[in-house]
């Protein structure tokens, strides 16, 4: 059974997950450092880890598998469950593969060390309504895609 997995604590598109997985009956647990209000929802479940680098990541890393969807938009996490046979998507509907997903990690590493040595880096663009159309384009394709396994 597919379950959503949503690293929480940055996300704009939790309405929007929520809205998708009860159309299709689905688990959502909703990933973070502190509390945030989820839906009175038995299927959704509000999961409150750890302050710390990488608690929630690790929390999400260690369930996520196979027909499972993972939104989120840290790379080294998406890398992991893609790694462990769960579907990955960014918040804007970009969705992480085998293909991109070393060239994104290798793109979060070079923009690090610029930061590091002090360059200006600008940080990710605006999120639009456009992107919250594609995003929700490409839940509903992932979960056909995780039906179809």
């Amino acid at each position: 059974m597919t379950q959503f997995f949503v690293d929480a604590d940055a996300c704009p598109v939790k309405d929007e997950i929520y809205r998708v997985a009860a159309r299709y009956g689905l688990a959502v647990f909703v990933v973070s450092n502190a509390w945030i209000r989820t839906p009175p929802d038995p299927r959704i479940s509000a999961v409150v880890v750890d302050a710390g680098p990488d608690v929630a990541d690790d929390w999400i890393a260690e369930r996520a598998g196979p027909g499972d969807v993972v939104i989120t938009a840290d790379i080294p996490l998406a890398d992991r469950v893609l790694k462990a046979g769960a579907d990955a998507l960014h918040p804007t509907g970009r969705r992480w593969t085998p293909d991109n997903i070393g060239g994104a990690l290798a793109g979060r590493t070079i923009a690090e060390h610029l930061r590091g040595i002090g360059e200006i880096t600008g940080g990710p663009r605006p999120f639009t309504a456009a992107d919250r159309s594609q995003f929700l384009q490409a839940l509903d394709a992932a979960v056909v895609r995780a039906r179809r396994r």
